[in-house]
């Protein structure tokens, strides 16, 4: 290893250590952070966010159930109001629309038609 190649590893490791999840006004400004390229800086950086104990109440509640990935087709106008009102939310519209899906599933569950 070069001497060059080692003074970058050791200044990418003090970036790692100075990142950090800074405390969020709304979950709109906590989606645009983990979106942009400080978020994505800390969770490539990060390996404690595996262990779950790294990250705010939205990603982890995101996070903590198991996921199976389907394919699933809706009408076009359907995935254009999704995107529409995910983006004006902050979130992504697939977040969105499985957010949708658990609600219904509860609402049909206890029978609340509202």
């Amino acid at each position: 290893m070069s001497v060059a190649c080692g003074k970058v590893e050791e200044m990418e490791k003090r970036k790692v250590k100075q990142l950090s999840v800074p405390r969020f006004a709304s979950e709109q400004d906590e989606a645009k952070w983990w979106s942009g390229a400080e978020g994505r800086a800390f969770l490539k950086s990060s390996a404690r966010t595996a262990t779950g104990s790294v990250g705010s109440k939205l990603v982890a509640s995101l996070a903590r159930a198991g996921s199976v990935q389907i394919a699933l087709r809706l009408p076009s106008p359907d995935l254009a109001r999704a995107r529409t009102i995910a983006e004006r939310k902050g979130i992504g519209y697939q977040t969105l629309l499985k957010m949708l899906v658990h609600e219904g599933l509860q609402r049909a569950e206890t029978g609340d038609r509202g």
